[in-house]
């Protein structure tokens, strides 16, 4: 059995035991596993975070194995929920998982929310579900931290993070800039986005929920930034709350 002190022998050099072991204490939801959301899992799971809640009713599809942490050959047809949690079970075994194989509605946010989080990741496909999620966890006060389009693009210098209504060029950045400001939502939501212009989608195309969607090319490096990058802001903002606490001051 693998102690506390040797898995984050390294995390401890870096941040201090003190900050470490609240790190522990932290509980964080990310809703989406696929090629940005996979990426956020592993990192948060690996930096000490001692419990997360991860969302995603997909299974491992074939055209995913360019891009998703979940996907390989001998995964295809599995649960990305399922995946996630044994590969996090290998990672740190003392890390609590739970994993939802569930589509999480609209009407299913605000209850989810009131669980209590100490940050929320969107790393959702649908702008409905990722506008609705961002504004129930953001006017709950949580730290609340989304993903804009990695499809489409390709080059890595590009990326920026920063405040969501900060962001450029991004398509699906302004879309969501216009649906929170009309749900009185001006600064403070963090995001990940690239001022790349993105390249055409395929037509859109038929799904089993909601309206056809465009279905944009994807690299396998882009998605995995955008998730590490987010994971890096989530875990930079929990390490200086932490500091910046009385008890820490002590």
């Amino acid at each position: 059995m693998i102690d506390f002190q040797q898995r984050h022998a390294r995390t401890e050099i870096l941040l201090g035991e003190s900050v470490l072991s609240a790190l522990r204490r932290k509980r964080v939801l990310l809703a989406g596993l696929g090629g940005v959301g996979s990426f956020v899992a592993e990192a948060l799971a690996r930096s000490g975070i001692g419990e997360l809640v991860l969302i995603d009713c997909d299974v491992v599809t074939a055209s995913n194995l360019n891009r998703q942490l979940v996907a390989l050959e001998s995964t295809i047809g599995q649960s990305k929920a399922a995946i996630m949690r044994a590969r996090i079970a290998d990672i740190d075994s003392a890390c609590r998982v739970d994993a939802r194989e569930v589509f999480l509605g609209h009407d299913d946010m605000p209850e989810l929310i009131a669980e209590g989080f100490d940050a929320v990741v969107d790393a959702i496909d649908s702008l409905n579900s990722k506008a609705t999620l961002v504004e129930v966890a953001f006017k709950a006060g949580i730290p609340t931290y989304s993903s804009m389009g990695a499809g489409g693009k390709l080059d890595p210098t590009q990326i920026r993070s920063g405040d969501l209504m900060d962001s450029e060029i991004c398509g699906l950045a302004r879309m969501m800039r216009k649906r929170l400001r009309k749900r009185g939502i001006e600064r403070g939501v963090r995001a990940v986005w690239s001022l790349e212009p993105g390249r055409p989608p395929l037509p859109p195309e038929p799904t089993d929920r909601g309206r056809p969607r465009a279905v944009n090319g994807t690299i396998s490096h882009m998605p995995a930034l955008f998730g590490l990058t987010l994971a890096g802001l989530v875990i930079r903002d929990l390490v200086q709350q932490i500091e910046s606490s009385p008890e820490a001051a002590q």
